[in-house]
């Protein structure tokens, strides 16, 4: 009850017609960046975030978070109508959305796609209604110890339970830990890999870092690859939405299940993307038209849009709660909220109550209108697809130069930037994950406090991770996340022991 009683103040906060203009303005922006391919939520939410300073942080938030919301739902018009992910998480989408739109069941294929990206995020958004203050209140007894190990938390899960090379996921982290400490030492106050250059005492801005590696970078990767647009039209009526939302009943198993998968890839450092495969590929297993997937069946589009949209959606929580962001976006939304002078975590609830009920409420309000948004201007937005990606690219290019220039005033962050373009592209064409680099940009120096905070308070004792059962409990589960990759394969090993053997016997072709 109580709950709901901040959710309902939470509402009076965001329904002004101020607050409403910045959610609807949010929306069509992001279905616009969702739709373009090379940008997506944490780049336009990283180049929009310069010009949302002027603003209060309640309606700066509203109108990012919609952006974001905009973006997940833009995402299926590109791999539905042009076999193009808008974003990574859409790549699911086109294997049964593309070949319905092929089959001139387009209007069908979105209603589906956008319908379930709303019962997901919805999902998603009640669990952090009830969750939320929960954690945030068992939160409240985190002292110094642990903080850090919460933080040594999300870096072991990044690693040990993240999507590629735990190497290649290390090499990221460390570059951003290396970049985080560049600057003035908030403890000694002394300068750090400075080398002698005035301009590097502020470090490195962490929107400039998130700008050049998300917007430049896959800007970079895109005009390399010289994508054309081509694809199918759609218009979708309200008898086409009619008669699909009558046969999306039939796949609320599917739904409920995505929704669930995703919630959980969302909380855990997962992410949008594998929650769609994960739940595209449960979907195709337990079907009964299981083996019809990829040829355009409405049950293979309702999945991962449903569980990309819950993950995305969800990934918010652990970045209210206890400031540990579940996704780059909310890495990028967690950037946002520092430079505000908010501070993520437990004392939010307490001290910026109205901010983080209003936020929770712009999620409700942002997916309603972002369901009536994406339903009534499809052709529109399809259309952006026919202006040439020459011509698209530049402008993009132009607005992350606008947005790094307008954080300091300063020129050199404009070639910082560019630098931290080229970084991003080359992290891209090596299959280096960015989220690590972002991820310990963001969180390095708070995790370097509360460590050394706790080592001044055990006077250089470890031991004092495993100090009381709440401490003791988070440390050992990072450090069994950080080896689970070892622990599974000693677990394999031991369930087949001969499984290795048999392998090195059997003949090569």
């Amino acid at each position: 009850m109580d709950a709901l009683g901040s959710l309902l103040s939470g509402f009076a906060v965001i329904l002004t017609p101020a607050n409403l203009g910045l959610m609807f303005v949010g929306i069509v922006l992001g279905v616009l960046i969702g739709v373009l391919p090379g940008l997506g939520g944490a780049n336009g939410v990283a180049i929009l975030l310069p010009l949302t300073f002027s603003m209060s942080p309640t309606s700066a938030i509203v109108m990012l978070s919609c952006i974001y919301w905009g973006a997940l739902f833009g995402g299926a018009i590109t791999s539905i109508l042009f076999n193009i992910p808008g974003e990574p998480w859409s790549v699911a989408t086109t294997f049964d959305g593309y070949p319905m739109a092929q089959r001139a069941q387009a209007g069908q294929a979105l209603t589906a796609a956008f319908t379930s990206s709303f019962v997901g995020a919805f999902v998603a958004v009640l669990m952090i209604t009830f969750l939320a203050p929960l954690v945030a209140n068992f939160a409240l007894r985190f002292g110094s110890p642990e903080f850090f190990s919460v933080y040594l938390l999300t870096f072991c899960s990044f690693v040990g339970m993240g999507k590629g090379s735990p190497f290649k996921i290390l090499i990221s982290m460390a570059l951003g830990f290396a970049l985080a400490s560049v600057g003035l030492d908030t403890v000694t106050g002394k300068l750090r890999l400075t080398f002698g250059f005035s301009e590097l005492m502020r470090g490195f801005d962490f929107l400039i870092a998130v700008i050049g590696l998300f917007g430049i970078g896959e800007i970079l990767l895109s005009m390399e690859e010289g994508l054309e647009f081509s694809g199918k039209t759609a218009k979708i009526n309200p008898k086409v939405v009619w008669e699909t939302w009558k046969t999306l009943p039939k796949f609320w198993v599917t739904s409920l299940r995505s929704a669930l998968v995703g919630i959980w890839m969302g909380i855990t450092p997962g992410g949008a993307t594998p929650a769609s495969f994960m739940s595209y590929g449960l979907a195709k297993k337990m079907s009964r038209n299981g083996s019809k997937f990829g040829t355009g069946e409405i049950e293979g589009v309702i999945a991962p849009e449903t569980a990309a949209h819950a993950a995305g959606t969800s990934a918010l929580l652990p970045m209210l709660a206890l400031g540990i962001p579940g996704s780059p976006t909310a890495a990028v939304l967690l950037g946002g909220l520092l430079i505000w002078g908010l501070q993520p975590g437990p004392l939010l609830f307490v001290e910026q109550k109205d901010f983080v009920w209003g936020l929770i409420a712009s999620m409700y309000l942002g997916n309603v209108v972002g369901l009536v948004v994406v339903l009534s201007t499809v052709p529109l937005f399809a259309s952006i697809l026919r202006i040439p990606f020459s011509i698209i690219a530049p402008v993009i290019i132009v607005i992350c130069a606008i947005g790094a220039y307008t954080v300091a005033g300063a020129m050199l962050d404009v070639w910082f930037m560019l630098a931290f373009g080229i970084v991003g592209y080359v992290f891209k064409k090596l299959d280096y994950p960015l989220a690590p680099l972002v991820l310990a940009l963001v969180l390095g120096d708070k995790a370097e406090d509360s460590f050394r905070q706790a080592m001044l308070m055990s006077q250089g004792d470890v031991s004092i991770m495993w100090s009381n059962w709440l401490v003791g409990s988070i440390t050992t589960l990072a450090l069994v996340l950080l080896f689970w990759p070892l622990i599974g394969k000693a677990i394999a090993i031991v369930r087949h022991p001969r499984a290795d053997e048999l392998a090195a016997q059997r003949p090569v072709d």
